[in-house]
């Protein structure tokens, strides 16, 4: 009997089918905080849904060109991760609604720019996207589950644990979608020219998304100098934060090379351990 190997390290990538609860009269309009951190998360949040759904699609497109076992199994826990997620955050920009914020547009916006771009990029650069934009959710939930600093910045405590949920799986599968590209041949010149482009939209798009909603938010206008000294000091923008972000494009570069297997298995017990903080959660989604 032939054995088939694999070049690609083994990785747990499960899906775990989560349902958070968002009642409203505990859900504070700032449940951030602060307004602007509180803006910050809302954007992001209604980024990924759709974003969510456009990364299973490029990852997706290329399933039936993976040959390596390993690879297989990590697309499909990839998938199941990701349509999870996109689930969780449609029920809580649902609620964030209801308190005001216009996620619903923010979502329709992201959903339009998203179909433009893959009716004008190839399959490959939708893939080399999605593995750039991958890294951005890598880096950021790197740094909320090593900082109690940044954690403090959610705010609500579902909140906290929604973004924590989201955090571990994004990192147990951040290389996911970077081996699939590699596997069907991606170009390494292809990599880090759209790393380059999205790094100027995502961060322009985040950047005025939230200038524009505080803008035209009285409410969130009350405080805004302090909201802003607060949001200058925050651990999510820091200078070894951007580093990190920019190592993306060096020659080479793999996510495995900054490891955070110890993080990982740590939360993976914190959270889902014989006492992990969201073991109700799974009952009652499992229930329902």
């Amino acid at each position: 009997m032939t054995t088939i190997t694999s070049d690609v390290p083994t990785r747990h990538v499960p899906t775990r089918r989560v349902r958070f609860e968002y009642p409203l009269d505990d859900l504070p309009r700032e449940f951030a905080g602060d307004p602007i951190m509180s803006y910050v998360l809302m954007v992001l949040s209604s980024m990924f849904p759709d974003g969510e759904d456009y990364f299973v699609r490029s990852v997706r497109h290329f399933r039936d060109q993976i040959t390596d076992p390993e690879l297989k199994a990590q697309v499909a826990g990839f998938i199941g991760q990701e349509a999870l997620h996109g689930r969780e955050h449609r029920a809580f920009n649902a609620k964030l609604q209801e308190l005001g914020y216009p996620t619903r547009k923010l979502e329709r916006m992201v959903r339009k720019g998203l179909a433009v771009r893959e009716r004008i990029q190839t399959p490959h650069a939708n893939l080399a996207t999605t593995a750039a934009l991958e890294h951005f959710t890598a880096v950021f939930a790197e740094r909320l589950l090593s900082s109690e600093e940044a954690r403090r910045e959610l705010g609500h405590d579902e909140v906290r644990s929604l973004f924590l949920w989201h955090a571990l799986e994004e990192s147990e599968h951040k290389a996911v979608a970077f081996d699939v590209y590699r596997h069907v041949g991606g170009s390494e010149r292809t990599r880090r020219l759209i790393m380059n482009v999205v790094t100027g939209t995502f961060v322009a798009g985040v950047t005025l998304s939230v200038a524009i909603g505080v803008a035209l938010d009285p409410r969130a206008r009350r405080d805004v100098r302090g909201a802003l000294r607060h949001l200058s000091a925050s651990p999510f923008l820091t200078k070894d934060m951007w580093t990190r972000l920019r190592d993306y494009v060096r020659p080479g570069f793999h996510p495995d090379d900054h490891d955070t297997t110890a993080l990982v298995e740590r939360w993976r017990e914190e959270l889902f351990g014989e006492d992990g903080q969201l073991l109700d959660r799974v009952q009652e989604a499992r229930r329902g």
